[in-house]
């Protein structure tokens, strides 16, 4: 697909079609939660390899998490801390996290909120999306909406009048076991002081 005005881009995601976006990080890959499927397909990504949820507001995704009212209280705390921002949170799944974005049965969900104005802007509209990194599995993340669109035909590329500064790194990614937290991998954020 050509690249595409967030309108466009914004009307094909509601169609359950992929789109590409910048986000602070690397740029997203995203379909609605319950078309993850194509995300897979799209990437040759293996199903092992489970989705994040991004959406524009913390708040919007807590709905898709289950734990104590004591394990919400230190993940509220932990999101007002770093987001928006680079940090993924991996938390207990609810029931209402569609079985398409974790093909194998993972009881958990990654949740993102990026530090990116013109991504958090379309999330805003389209609601949270299942996402990715850009590119094929194991490749590089791709860093413009031309080469995503080159990669991708069939993919929605968000037009931008330049494209945005991101910085290439992966968010940092924390899971949260009863015990505390594990760090899954280590990104632009410090998280070294959490407990």
């Amino acid at each position: 697909m050509p690249i595409v005005a967030l309108d466009r881009a914004i009307a094909a995601a509601r169609q359950g079609q992929p789109i590409a976006f910048p986000t602070d990080t690397v740029p997203a890959l995203a379909t609605l939660p319950t078309h993850a499927d194509v995300i897979f397909q799209t990437k040759q990504r293996s199903h092992d390899k489970p989705l994040i949820l991004m959406a524009s507001t913390i708040a919007e995704l807590w709905q898709f998490t289950q734990g104590t009212d004591r394990e919400l209280a230190i993940w509220r705390s932990v999101a007002e801390r770093y987001l928006p921002g680079a940090l993924t949170l991996v938390l207990p799944a609810a029931d209402l996290v569609p079985a398409v974005m974790n093909p194998l049965g993972t009881k958990t969900i990654g949740l993102r909120v990026p530090d990116c104005e013109i991504a958090r802007s379309l999330l805003q509209r389209t609601g949270a999306l299942a996402t990715t990194s850009a590119n094929l599995s194991g490749a590089p993340p791709l860093m413009t909406m031309t080469e995503i669109s080159n990669t991708f035909p069939q993919v929605f590329a968000l037009q931008l009048a330049t494209d945005l500064p991101s910085s290439g790194q992966p968010s940092t990614v924390i899971q949260w076991h009863q015990t505390g937290w594990q760090l899954l991998r280590s990104g632009t954020v410090n998280v070294s002081d959490l407990d």
